[in-house]
């Protein structure tokens, strides 16, 4: 019988990411509303001080960078991180990091995203919109834009990544080109560098969140061009552009708003808005933030079905998931499934509820990254005839650095001494119902031939 509806479609992706587009893949899934909040709260507890765990987790995304480059061009296929992990360490640990780094993140990454917008979009049409009307708008709009096409996405993409770019560098530039405000503890920045004398290397965990995501082009391997020479670039150049413009936007920030609202308030990005330009702040940041949310919703919906699709194709996940579009070829069934898996979480929860299970989850995103460094380490001895466009620079010192950051990100993850338990509680979970989900999934769903890990295709 034919397969209906381009299942197994053998179409090819078209080619047509540029370079500017992949930036903006990276940038707009990096630069969400919850990290401009939180980088925010960094300074309000660190001050200027903030720029050094910045500066660390910056060096950690770099290498992260460089070990996503060389898998992802090594095996440039849509299934991207459990192709190249189930050939270095096998199934499980390819299934399971691809799952629980990527997909349970976006199912709780996301909502809390959307959430964001109703607060602040509250804060500034108070009572108008009911609640999650605009959030389940946005999943809803985007969702559409991504079955439509990939030329489509990549269009709203570029935009919206250089909105939001533009927007949080003129706050910055704007908040350091005027006088600083009389509330401002940090009024004067360099004699008051770590005024709270905090353990500055215990801020690296809350750092790291600002450069977690670059590595989202890799999926679009097939759908970009000179993918040998753009997908380096763009990770490399998302993660510098996101550094500078954070620097800026929190430098500013310490001229304007007094730390314990940085520190401790619920939209510290708002504080800030109006703070530099008043009134009209509100609506600036509201620009910013919504820009933002939409952006890492955009992102997440062209970057995740497509790894699923890829899994798909190896029996790693459902089948449904290779169905084609007839028109765009896009992997639509797997869009509206990572839709449908943000909008249930969204629909029950609070966000109070989220927030905690967000750092839980991030944990797992984080496991991801260090399974990624131990299969660059493992193939340079399992493959070392393997052609490799890109070679990580220095090697093995990229691999090295990222994970020994990576593993103190781990063991220092809860903001506080009274959430390790619940945090950690619910990691743990996380990890056991994705683990034995795919030991089920690999003894009952895949060809016993399938079993044997591949070490070259």
């Amino acid at each position: 019988m034919k397969p209906s509806n381009h299942l197994n479609s053998n179409i090819p992706a078209a080619r047509v990411l540029g370079l500017k587009s992949l930036i903006a893949v990276g940038v707009g899934l990096v630069v969400s509303q919850g990290i401009m909040a939180l980088m925010l709260q960094g300074v309000g507890i660190a001050g200027i001080g903030f720029l050094l765990p910045m500066t660390l987790a910056f060096v950690i995304a770099l290498a992260n960078a460089a070990s996503f480059s060389e898998l992802a061009l090594m095996f440039p296929k849509a299934r991207g991180f459990s192709e190249y992990t189930e050939v270095a360490l096998g199934h499980f640990p390819a299934m399971m990091g691809a799952y629980s780094g990527y997909v349970v993140v976006a199912m709780f990454a996301i909502p809390t995203e959307l959430m964001l917008v109703d607060l602040l979009v509250g804060a500034l049409y108070p009572g108008v919109f009911p609640p999650l009307v605009l959030g389940s708008g946005v999943l809803v709009l985007f969702t559409v834009l991504n079955i439509i096409g990939v030329d489509v996405f990549a269009k709203a993409q570029s935009v919206l990544a250089f909105t939001m770019i533009l927007s949080l560098s003129v706050l910055g530039l704007s908040a350091l080109a005027g006088e600083p405000s009389a509330d401002a503890t940090f009024a004067n920045l360099f004699t008051q560098w770590n005024p709270s004398n905090v353990d500055l290397f215990a801020l690296v965990t809350m750092a790291i969140w600002g450069f977690v995501g670059a590595e989202f082009v890799c999926p679009l391997t097939q759908e970009c061009k000179s993918p040998e020479r753009n997908i380096p670039r763009a990770m490399f150049l998302s993660t510098a552009i996101i550094f500078t413009v954070f620097i800026i936007y929190c430098l500013g920030a310490l001229h304007y708003v007094p730390a314990e609202k940085l520190a401790g308030g619920p939209l510290p990005h708002v504080d800030y808005a109006k703070a530099v330009f008043g009134d009209s702040g509100l609506v600036f940041i509201t620009i910013a933030g919504l820009t933002a949310v939409c952006s890492t919703v955009n992102t997440t919906l062209a970057s995740v079905p497509r790894m699923l699709q890829g899994m798909a194709r190896d029996r790693q996940a459902l089948p449904q998931f290779m169905v084609l579009h007839p028109k765009s070829g896009t992997p639509w069934v797997a869009i509206v499934f990572m839709a449908l898996l943000v909008g249930i979480p969204m629909a029950l929860m609070s966000a109070e509820d989220i927030s905690t299970m967000l750092i839980s989850a991030s944990l797992c995103w984080l496991l991801a990254y260090l399974i990624a460094h131990c299969s660059v380490l493992v193939l340079r001895k399992r493959l070392p005839e393997k052609s490799r466009p890109f070679k990580t620079p220095f090697y093995p010192m990229p691999q090295l650095i990222g994970i020994g950051g990576i593993t103190y990100a781990l063991l220092h993850a809860a903001p506080s001494p009274e959430l390790v338990g619940q945090i950690y509680g619910n990691t743990g979970l996380v990890l056991g119902v994705v683990s034995v989900a795919t030991l089920l999934w690999i003894k009952f769903a895949m060809n016993p031939g399938q079993l044997e890990v591949r070490h070259e295709h």
